[in-house]
């Protein structure tokens, strides 16, 4: 039997929850991310927010790609571990902080930069064709430079992030990576959605929040 046709207003109410959900997780993080920066007796909070997420996503791929005893073996000797070296961690947290900041938006220069090349399709315009396409030459070949725009920006918060992290006070770091970061984002969204405004005035538009939509969440 044939599933009834997903009604449209319920779809976008649904999306505008799954982009809020979003924001509140970022925000959330961010914001107990910088107290425990600001704090020196929040350490333990630092330690387990810049561990935490990497320790749930692999623990969450080990439980799914590996047999249920072994699972629980590495469950077991991760937390071992973890309660061996927690004064280790929690005293040196912000290297761990450093790793994941600068890795991530590393990994999203790498992601933008490899569909430059081999004749791949360039991640600004997969987006574009899901939101709007098909895609007419020109918004192809704009679509191209905006992927290598975003590969380049991405490369510069990467290297401000380690740059900032030898250079700066701990708190001001703290500040750039947890705030600061997600303010250029939007900024980059918004002189992106212009310039295209500008450059290609005939085609469709979709919004700089459906743009990012899409970016968030596929």
């Amino acid at each position: 039997m044939d599933n009834p046709p997903e009604d449209p207003a319920s779809a976008q109410r649904a999306r505008r929850w799954q982009l809020t959900a979003i924001a509140v997780v970022i925000g959330g993080y961010a914001a107990l991310s910088y107290y425990s920066s600001a704090r020196p007796e929040a350490k333990g909070l630092g330690a387990g927010l810049s561990i935490g997420p990497i320790v749930l996503i692999g623990l969450a791929l080990v439980w799914r790609w590996t047999p249920r005893l072994v699972a629980v073996l590495i469950t077991a000797a991760l937390g071992a571990a973890l309660y061996r070296f927690w004064p280790a961690l929690k005293e040196n947290y912000q290297w761990s902080d450093l790793v994941q900041q600068a890795g991530v938006y590393g990994l999203l220069a790498g992601s933008f930069a490899r569909t430059l090349l081999g004749g791949r399709v360039p991640m600004c315009t997969q987006l574009a064709d899901k939101l709007h396409g098909p895609l007419q030459p020109a918004e192809i070949r704009y679509t191209r430079g905006a992927t290598l725009a975003w590969t380049v920006f991405y490369l510069a918060l990467t290297a401000a992030i380690v740059i900032l992290f030898f250079a700066a006070p701990q708190k001001v770091w703290s500040m750039f990576v947890n705030f600061a970061t997600y303010g250029l984002i939007a900024a980059m969204f918004v002189v992106d959605h212009a310039i295209r405004r500008r450059v290609l005035p005939h085609a469709k538009r979709t919004g700089v929040l459906a743009a990012m939509r899409q970016f968030l969440t596929g």
